[in-house]
């Protein structure tokens, strides 16, 4: 894909790109861009497959394990939560030490976990395999922006490179659920654990040679900001447990209460100690541009309308329409398809009309999508190619167009010492909107309720974007 951005042109601006730019040239990966940025995909895409791999299985992880419901929601989510709970610190931690050196730390780890998930003979050993999975990809995460960044020091280029980023994640999901599907349906749940130990496996033997050896900005532990970090990991954690135990208790109970406020208050205290840190884990006036703010949001709503097509559809299919778990995979192959031809497009959108407008079109494209779904998709008598399909087709382009534009408006004019805090914030937008979103929505009802409620969603951010458009212009 290709994007081109708007860029600063400050003197600081100039000297940081100038220095990003020896780096990259004096690295042993000098023209090899694109194999680095295939890895770096690749591991990136693996991250959100994992967050989604057991979905389709859970029921069948329950028989084996003799597992309540609490039980198995507390499995799909521990991984999003230590995930969407350390990114900010894994961002800090890659500044600070170098994005290679964080990128094969984190790893060693999300590999480790991955490798002894299937091993786990019951519940316990199993869900702290997926906390561990989580916290490894905490800092993979962040490392593979900060590596990306040094790949692509000119502007222009890293904002091609981001355009294409983007639509990673949203592609990571849709293969976890295809995948699951078929690995529940010929094979144990144990082997959807396959993909990351391969991919890991792949990343720490290739990345001496594809990636460069990107340099540390110094100051060690005096410059992590723990008590940011240990007031934002907590608050992070406790406000989406607290938000993910909606789905079985209700909003007033102490199982929701309880860790929410919690969750809140230490977020609150976070906001307080930042403010006040010589050196803050999240600077407040990071978030102050508006099309960073744009681009986060637009991330968030966009993660949260297909993780809740996916959850919503795959369990009406196999409730409702007695549909097999591989049948339900099936069901969204044209998603993914329609993913990576509007992908391959949205480059030369962004370049022609600015990623501003490129992110309100494909909000407004996802709003269409998951209106038609809402009507057509929940009603068993429904055919599938006159129901789902069309909608589904509208939101894989749109979320593809959205996520593309939103990570170039979320990451441009970024110095190249910030990739990391840059990379724990985006991602934490995309982990944290599927679960503040859809405990919201799910609150409403009924399955088409929920989708309705975010399609307005979607609408109200386009014209949001359309509105902004002309301040993102490329120049």
């Amino acid at each position: 894909m290709t994007a081109t951005v708007r860029t600063r042109t400050t003197a600081a601006g100039r000297a940081a790109t100038a220095a990003g730019a020896g780096t990259a040239a004096g690295s042993t990966t000098r023209g090899r861009p694109a194999a680095g940025f295939a890895l770096l995909g690749a591991v990136q895409t693996t991250l959100i497959f994992t967050l989604a791999s057991l979905a389709v299985p859970l029921p069948r992880i329950g028989d084996e394990l003799g597992l309540d419901r609490a039980d198995l929601l507390l499995l799909s989510a521990a991984y999003g939560l230590t995930f969407a709970g350390l990114l900010l610190f894994g961002g800090r931690i890659t500044d600070r030490y170098g994005g290679r050196r964080a990128l094969t730390a984190g790893l060693l780890v999300f590999g480790a976990a991955s490798a002894l998930a299937p091993l786990a003979p019951g519940y316990g050993p199993l869900l702290a395999a997926r906390f561990s999975q989580g916290l490894g990809a905490a800092l993979v995460a962040p490392a593979a922006m900060g590596v990306l960044r040094t790949l692509y020091p000119a502007p222009a280029a890293y904002g091609r490179a981001m355009a294409t980023w983007g639509g990673l994640s949203v592609l990571g999901a849709t293969a976890g659920n295809l995948l699951s599907g078929v690995v529940s349906a010929f094979t144990s749940w144990r082997w959807s654990f396959a993909v990351p130990v391969a991919v890991t496996t792949a990343a720490l033997a290739l990345a001496p040679r594809l990636l460069p050896a990107t340099p540390a900005t110094g100051r060690a532990a005096r410059g992590l900001d723990l008590p940011g970090a240990l007031l934002a990991t907590g608050g992070i954690t406790l406000a989406s447990y607290g938000l993910v135990r909606t789905d079985a208790r209700p909003w007033g109970s102490v199982a929701v209460l309880v860790p929410l406020l919690a969750g809140l208050v230490l977020l609150g205290a976070f906001a307080l100690v930042e403010r006040r840190a010589a050196d803050p884990l999240l600077p407040p006036a990071f978030l102050r541009d508006r099309r960073r703010g744009l681009g986060l949001a637009a991330v968030s709503l966009t993660a949260s309308g297909t993780a809740g097509v996916f959850v919503l559809l795959s369990l009406g299919l196999q409730r409702d329409r007695g549909w097999s778990a591989l049948l339900t995979s099936g069901a969204f192959a044209p998603f993914a398809v329609a993913l990576l031809v509007a992908g391959r497009a949205a480059g030369p959108l962004i370049r022609r009309h600015g990623a501003g407008r490129a992110t309100a079109a494909g909000l407004g494209a996802g709003a269409a999508g998951l209106a038609l779904l809402a009507a057509t998709g929940f009603d068993p008598a429904t055919p599938y190619a006159c129901g789902l399909l069309p909608g589904l087709l509208l939101l894989a382009t749109g979320a593809a167009v959205s996520f593309a534009g939103a990570g170039v408006l979320a990451t441009e004019g970024v110095p190249p010492e910030r990739s990391g805090l840059a990379g724990g914030v985006l991602n934490t937008a995309m982990e944290l909107g599927p679960t503040v979103v859809l405990a919201a929505v799910l609150t409403l009802g009924t399955d088409a309720a929920s989708l309705a409620a975010t399609a307005l969603g979607f609408a109200a951010l386009a014209a949001l974007a359309a509105l902004a458009a002309p301040a993102s212009r490329p120049t």
